[in-house]
Protein backbone atom coordinates (compact mmCIF):
# COMPACT_ATOMS: atom_id res chain seq x y z
CA UNK A 1 0.00 0.00 0.00
CA UNK A 2 1.60 3.51 -1.17
CA UNK A 3 0.79 6.84 0.86
CA UNK A 4 -1.26 9.40 -0.76
CA UNK A 5 1.45 12.65 -1.34
CA UNK A 6 -1.18 14.61 -0.52
CA UNK A 7 -1.65 15.59 3.08
CA UNK A 8 -4.62 18.18 2.12
CA UNK A 9 -5.88 15.34 0.45
CA UNK A 10 -5.55 12.50 3.22
CA UNK A 11 -6.99 15.29 5.72
CA UNK A 12 -10.28 16.53 3.84
CA UNK A 13 -10.70 12.99 2.60
CA UNK A 14 -10.58 11.33 6.73
CA UNK A 15 -14.26 10.06 7.89
CA UNK A 16 -14.61 8.56 10.79
CA UNK A 17 -15.86 4.99 9.92
CA UNK A 18 -18.24 2.56 11.95
CA UNK A 19 -19.05 0.03 9.41
CA UNK A 20 -16.46 -2.40 8.24
CA UNK A 21 -16.11 -5.21 5.67
CA UNK A 22 -15.14 -8.28 8.45
CA UNK A 23 -14.24 -10.34 5.86
CA UNK A 24 -10.91 -8.08 4.68
CA UNK A 25 -8.42 -7.99 6.67
CA UNK A 26 -4.63 -6.64 6.52
CA UNK A 27 -1.02 -7.99 6.20
CA UNK A 28 1.46 -7.91 9.21
CA UNK A 29 3.68 -5.84 7.96
CA UNK A 30 0.84 -3.25 6.62
CA UNK A 31 -0.09 -3.26 10.94
CA UNK A 32 3.57 -2.86 11.59
CA UNK A 33 3.76 -0.55 8.95
CA UNK A 34 1.17 2.09 10.32
CA UNK A 35 2.70 1.72 13.63
CA UNK A 36 5.74 2.90 12.53
CA UNK A 37 4.32 5.48 11.42
CA UNK A 38 2.10 6.95 14.21
CA UNK A 39 5.47 6.86 16.49
CA UNK A 40 6.96 9.70 14.50
CA UNK A 41 4.46 11.47 16.36
CA UNK A 42 5.50 14.17 18.60
CA UNK A 43 6.58 13.57 22.07
CA UNK A 44 7.95 16.20 24.79
CA UNK A 45 11.82 15.69 25.36
CA UNK A 46 10.80 12.57 22.25
CA UNK A 47 9.67 10.40 25.21
CA UNK A 48 7.58 8.32 23.33
CA UNK A 49 5.72 7.32 26.06
CA UNK A 50 3.05 5.34 23.82
CA UNK A 51 2.68 1.45 23.25
CA UNK A 52 0.22 -0.53 20.73
CA UNK A 53 -1.38 -3.52 21.29
CA UNK A 54 -2.72 -4.85 17.59
CA UNK A 55 -5.41 -6.59 18.48
CA UNK A 56 -6.65 -8.87 15.00
CA UNK A 57 -7.26 -12.21 16.29
CA UNK A 58 -11.07 -13.09 16.29
CA UNK A 59 -10.35 -14.31 19.96
CA UNK A 60 -8.60 -10.85 20.93
CA UNK A 61 -11.70 -9.15 19.41
CA UNK A 62 -13.97 -10.21 21.50
CA UNK A 63 -12.15 -9.72 24.61
CA UNK A 64 -12.06 -6.39 23.54
CA UNK A 65 -15.36 -6.43 22.20
CA UNK A 66 -16.64 -6.84 26.18
CA UNK A 67 -15.05 -4.21 27.12
CA UNK A 68 -15.82 -1.48 24.89
CA UNK A 69 -19.61 -1.68 25.37
CA UNK A 70 -20.29 -4.24 22.75
CA UNK A 71 -19.21 -1.98 19.83
CA UNK A 72 -19.26 -3.31 16.70
CA UNK A 73 -16.27 -1.75 14.89
CA UNK A 74 -13.97 -3.64 17.14
CA UNK A 75 -14.97 -7.31 15.89
CA UNK A 76 -15.38 -5.93 12.01
CA UNK A 77 -12.41 -4.05 11.41
CA UNK A 78 -9.80 -5.55 10.30
CA UNK A 79 -7.52 -4.20 13.51
CA UNK A 80 -8.25 -2.18 16.19
CA UNK A 81 -5.01 -1.08 18.16
CA UNK A 82 -5.46 -0.19 21.85
CA UNK A 83 -3.28 2.95 22.07
CA UNK A 84 -1.78 3.66 25.44
CA UNK A 85 0.81 6.53 27.34
CA UNK A 86 3.11 5.12 29.32
CA UNK A 87 3.41 6.63 33.07
CA UNK A 88 7.17 6.75 34.03
CA UNK A 89 8.28 7.66 31.24
CA UNK A 90 10.99 9.67 32.28
CA UNK A 91 12.88 6.45 33.57
CA UNK A 92 13.42 5.79 29.97
CA UNK A 93 14.43 8.87 28.40
CA UNK A 94 18.24 8.80 28.69
CA UNK A 95 17.76 5.85 26.62
CA UNK A 96 15.74 6.96 24.52
CA UNK A 97 17.70 9.78 23.83
CA UNK A 98 20.92 7.79 23.23
CA UNK A 99 20.45 7.02 19.00
CA UNK A 100 19.97 10.83 18.25
CA UNK A 101 22.91 11.49 20.39
CA UNK A 102 24.55 8.20 17.97
CA UNK A 103 23.04 9.69 14.89
CA UNK A 104 24.53 13.51 15.98
CA UNK A 105 21.00 15.28 16.32
CA UNK A 106 22.18 16.16 19.82
CA UNK A 107 24.57 15.84 22.15
CA UNK A 108 25.23 14.11 25.00
CA UNK A 109 24.84 17.22 27.61
CA UNK A 110 21.66 17.91 25.67
CA UNK A 111 20.77 14.10 26.51
CA UNK A 112 21.59 14.27 29.79
CA UNK A 113 19.79 18.09 30.35
CA UNK A 114 16.43 16.88 29.19
CA UNK A 115 16.88 13.73 31.34
CA UNK A 116 17.35 15.90 33.96
CA UNK A 117 14.27 18.27 33.11
CA UNK A 118 11.60 15.60 32.67
CA UNK A 119 12.92 13.71 35.85
CA UNK A 120 12.46 16.81 38.02
CA UNK A 121 8.83 18.08 36.21
CA UNK A 122 7.62 14.04 36.14
CA UNK A 123 8.97 12.39 39.22
CA UNK A 124 6.21 12.44 42.34
CA UNK A 125 4.11 13.79 40.13
CA UNK A 126 1.54 11.71 38.87
CA UNK A 127 -0.82 13.95 37.79
CA UNK A 128 2.08 15.20 34.94
CA UNK A 129 2.76 12.07 33.90
CA UNK A 130 -0.56 10.96 32.95
CA UNK A 131 -1.68 14.39 31.30
CA UNK A 132 1.58 13.77 28.98
CA UNK A 133 0.90 10.14 28.55
CA UNK A 134 -2.67 11.24 27.15
CA UNK A 135 -0.97 14.06 25.19
CA UNK A 136 1.72 11.73 23.18
CA UNK A 137 -0.75 8.82 23.16
CA UNK A 138 -3.43 11.24 21.37
CA UNK A 139 -0.83 12.68 18.85
CA UNK A 140 0.20 8.98 18.08
CA UNK A 141 -3.20 7.94 17.60
CA UNK A 142 -4.29 10.98 15.00
CA UNK A 143 -0.91 9.98 12.75
CA UNK A 144 -2.05 6.41 12.93
CA UNK A 145 -5.04 7.44 11.44
CA UNK A 146 -4.03 9.93 8.85
CA UNK A 147 -1.29 7.38 7.70
CA UNK A 148 -4.46 4.70 7.66
CA UNK A 149 -6.74 7.38 5.11
CA UNK A 150 -3.27 8.05 3.33
CA UNK A 151 -2.72 4.25 2.90
CA UNK A 152 -6.84 3.85 1.01
CA UNK A 153 -7.80 2.51 4.66
CA UNK A 154 -10.70 3.16 6.88
CA UNK A 155 -10.13 4.17 10.32
CA UNK A 156 -12.45 5.06 13.57
CA UNK A 157 -11.30 6.79 17.15
CA UNK A 158 -13.24 5.25 19.88
CA UNK A 159 -13.48 6.41 23.34
CA UNK A 160 -16.21 4.20 24.40
CA UNK A 161 -14.63 1.25 26.83
CA UNK A 162 -13.68 0.57 30.37
CA UNK A 163 -9.95 1.65 31.11
CA UNK A 164 -9.64 -1.21 33.40
CA UNK A 165 -11.13 -3.63 31.74
CA UNK A 166 -9.03 -3.32 28.72
CA UNK A 167 -5.98 -3.36 31.03
CA UNK A 168 -6.92 -6.58 32.47
CA UNK A 169 -8.36 -8.52 29.35
CA UNK A 170 -4.73 -7.39 27.94
CA UNK A 171 -2.44 -8.09 30.93
CA UNK A 172 -1.02 -4.45 30.50
CA UNK A 173 1.18 -3.34 32.57
CA UNK A 174 0.82 -1.22 35.88
CA UNK A 175 2.53 2.17 33.47
CA UNK A 176 0.22 1.29 30.40
CA UNK A 177 -2.57 3.71 30.27
CA UNK A 178 -5.16 2.77 27.84
CA UNK A 179 -6.11 6.15 25.67
CA UNK A 180 -7.86 5.69 22.37
CA UNK A 181 -9.11 2.86 20.50
CA UNK A 182 -8.09 3.23 16.85
CA UNK A 183 -10.39 0.83 14.84
CA UNK A 184 -8.75 0.24 10.68
CA UNK A 185 -9.83 -1.80 7.49
CA UNK A 186 -12.03 -1.70 4.74
CA UNK A 187 -15.26 -0.03 4.66
CA UNK A 188 -18.62 -1.05 4.28
CA UNK A 189 -21.93 0.36 2.68
CA UNK A 190 -23.10 2.87 4.51
CA UNK A 191 -20.87 5.27 6.50
CA UNK A 192 -21.36 8.52 7.12
CA UNK A 193 -19.29 11.27 4.77
CA UNK A 194 -17.09 13.63 6.54
CA UNK A 195 -19.35 15.54 9.10
CA UNK A 196 -19.50 19.44 8.54
CA UNK A 197 -17.00 21.70 10.59
CA UNK A 198 -17.76 24.70 12.61
CA UNK A 199 -16.61 27.79 10.42
CA UNK A 200 -13.05 29.58 10.79
CA UNK A 201 -14.77 32.56 12.84
CA UNK A 202 -16.20 30.37 15.66
CA UNK A 203 -12.95 28.84 16.11
CA UNK A 204 -9.70 30.88 15.21
CA UNK A 205 -8.37 34.09 16.68
CA UNK A 206 -5.36 35.45 15.19
CA UNK A 207 -3.27 37.99 17.03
Amino acid sequence: MIMNPSIEYVVNTRTSVGRYDPEKSLDQKVIENLVRMATTAPSAFNLQNWRFIAVQSAEAKTRLKAVAFGQKPVSDAAVTFIVCGQLEAHRQLFRVLQPSVDRGIISSDMQQTWTDMATASHANNPQHQRDEAIRSASLAAMTLILSAQGMGLASGAIGGFDPGGVSEAFNLGANDLPVLLVTVGFPAEGNWPQKPRKSLEEVLKIC
